[in-house]
């Protein structure tokens, strides 16, 4: 059981002047389970392998526990790491697999067996002890990855993109047993993805990174319903929120002509802030379609069983502009319909900066 801290840690890869982590500052709680997410080219499987002793600190520092482990090896930081592309070695057994790391240790054999064999029961593996990974699905030896992290009895447990190679529903099945057994073990875990919904579904807090830096770290629902910037605003949820650049005239915001309404305390907000140029994001589940607002026409409906999600094509600013609106039940919108949207719900205002404009 561990603390983790990020001081200013960056990481400058040799002929490049900009960094690949740039300044990270991040606690993370003992026993937490917190998701680096962000896209291609982030930084976020950097810093992880900043964490595990796999990549040059240049600046700054990491601790576990209150301890500088900046300059350790990876072996002297009691952690253990899960990969992508399971990493098992294919003569050994299930059971072989697992208990390798504990047998180079030299850990007897006796406590080795009852290691494995607790591991094995905690992920369901025990009739698959003496198979090898050949003759395992991919879940299967993912669990099994798993169970080798688990029987070291690590600080903390290092996850880098470990369901990548899973398909969709083994992934989703996979994901809701991760998180249920990080919650039994109580192990601080940091779990990196590029899945902003497998970040969203399983962290106890999400932290946002984008050109190495970091955006926002919050538990899930604040980063959805209170993004910082329009960066994480666009990211975080499926589908993306709407974002719209606009011009503020005399005092006003509009999207496709149609006048938007704040509060008095969000109008003042948007007033005192500088600059002409912003961009207003509203969420699909804030837009409805109805008979007077934004006019537009039907370019798909994506039908998904509870929920539909329409594409109307609008004019705005003088250029065609999508709006995603979500549509509950079973939509009787279809291609080509003349629709309205109005807008229901919370705004977000971005100034020219990108930063989000608060009360």
């Amino acid at each position: 059981m561990a603390e983790v801290r990020y001081e200013a840690a960056s990481r400058i890869y040799p002929g490049t002047e900009i960094p690949a982590v740039n300044s990270l500052d991040l606690d993370i709680a003992d026993g937490e389970l917190l998701v680096l997410v962000g896209p291609s080219g982030s930084g976020k499987s950097t810093a992880l392998r900043m964490l595990a002793g796999l990549e040059h600190v240049n600046e700054g520092s990491v601790y576990i526990n209150d301890v500088d482990v900046t300059l350790k090896p990876p072996q002297d930081r009691d952690i253990a790491m899960v990969f992508q592309n399971y990493a098992l070695y294919p003569s050994m057994t299930v059971g072989e697999n697992m208990g390798f790391a504990l047998k180079q240790a030299k850990v007897p054999k006796h406590e080795r067996a009852t290691r494995v064999a607790e591991a094995a029961r905690i992920l369901g593996l025990e009739p698959y002890l003496d198979r090898k990974p050949k003759n395992l699905s991919g879940g299967q030896r993912q669990r099994v990855a798993m169970g080798r992290a688990i029987v070291r009895n690590p600080q903390v447990f290092l996850m880098d993109e470990p369901l990548s190679n899973l398909d969709a529903k083994l992934r989703v099945q996979t994901r809701t047993e991760l998180a249920d057994l990080q919650a039994r073990l109580g192990v601080t875990t940091v779990y990196v993805t590029h899945d902003q919904v497998e970040a969203m579904t399983m962290g106890h807090r999400v932290a946002v990174l984008d050109g190495g830096i970091l955006q926002q770290v919050d538990r899930p629902r604040t980063l959805y319903s209170e993004p910082v910037n329009r960066f994480v605003a666009g990211f975080i949820g499926s589908p993306a929120m709407n974002l719209l650049d606009v011009k503020r005239t005399d005092g006003t915001l509009s999207i496709s002509g149609q006048p938007l309404e704040f509060d008095p305390a969000m109008a003042s907000a948007i007033n005192a802030s500088h600059g002409s140029s912003m961009s207003v994001g509203v969420r699909p589940e804030h837009l409805t379609l109805q008979s007077t607002g934004i006019a537009g026409e039907v370019t798909v409906v994506e039908e998904l069983g509870s929920e539909s999600y329409v594409h109307v094509l609008t004019q705005h600013q003088g250029s065609d502009q999508i709006l995603v609106v979500r549509d509950q039940g079973e939509t009787q919108t279809t291609r080509g319909d003349q629709v309205h949207v109005g807008v229901h719900g919370a705004l977000h205002v971005f100034a020219e900066d990108g930063e989000r404009i608060r009360t």
